[in-house]
């Protein structure tokens, strides 16, 4: 299988470190053209420009990114994983990659991100979700450059502090960088916009909590997990990272759970 990755931040390296580590690339990296090297064979800036024998893309560069190359990818036929999940957020957007999928026999595959318990959540939709609630709680710090920076004193919050309430949709498209985890959440279960989403400022925590309600006819289940960051950027989830070589492992296996 050969594989490409978009992007070079935090988790692009931590995608390619693996990748490497196994001796199976990544093979080609898609790159903005500034960041062009001349004579680098592993490295474009167009789509048009990907090899024809690559199996796999994945996207660890952002919402921008799935917008501006995600339809292309998979108009070729080349599968896509993103961690971008929050993009889709944008009706328009996800029309665009479902048609291109179609078009080019291609699949889009959603990384999990930095939360768990979505094939249960998964599960009871068949049977009938009745309420999903995210609630996304951060240090002050790891809200800064969002819409929660113009609400609050980050700097000075003493008590833990709700900046957003709404739906998913809301919470995905105004905190681009910091609601795909709400994205995912809600395409597992009950849709953008009946997913609530709570985000939350909290000076006493140290992690980024991530907190799943859930109930229906199958029941009721509450899920929680404490994530750390990846070492080299405190605003890109290990767990994040991770799902994408786990994700990348599933499309390999002879088996998939």
């Amino acid at each position: 299988m050969k594989i490409g990755i978009i992007g070079e931040g935090a988790i692009g390296r931590y995608v390619a470190k693996h990748l490497n580590a196994e001796g199976r690339g990544p093979d080609i990296t898609l790159v903005r053209p500034a960041r062009l090297q001349a004579n680098n064979k592993r490295r474009v800036a167009r789509v048009s420009d990907l090899p024809d024998d690559l199996s796999l893309m994945v996207d660890c560069a952002g919402h921008a990114a799935l917008s501006e190359h995600g339809a292309a990818i998979l108009e070729r036929g080349i599968d896509l994983i993103t961690v971008s999940v929050g993009a889709l957020a944008d009706p328009e957007l996800e029309s665009q990659l479902t048609k291109a999928a179609q078009t080019g026999g291609a699949q889009l595959h959603l990384a999990s991100g930095a939360i768990g318990a979505l094939d249960c959540l998964q599960a009871a939709k068949v049977g009938g979700l009745t309420d999903v609630t995210y609630t996304g709680r951060k240090p002050p710090g790891g809200w800064k450059g969002s819409p929660a920076e113009a609400q609050l004193d980050l700097d000075n919050l003493d008590a833990a502090t709700i900046h957003f309430d709404g739906t998913a949709r809301q919470a995905a498209t105004q905190y681009p960088k910091n609601a795909n985890v709400a994205a995912a959440v809600a395409l597992a279960g009950r849709g953008f916009d009946n997913t609530r989403t709570r985000l939350i400022a909290d000076p006493a925590v140290t992690a980024n909590i991530h907190e799943i309600h859930a109930s229906g006819s199958f029941g009721a289940f509450t899920f929680r997990i404490e994530g750390r960051a990846l070492p080299d950027n405190p605003r890109s989830s290990a767990l994040a990272a991770m799902s994408t070589i786990a994700a990348i492992a599933r499309r390999r296996a002879a088996i998939v759970m």
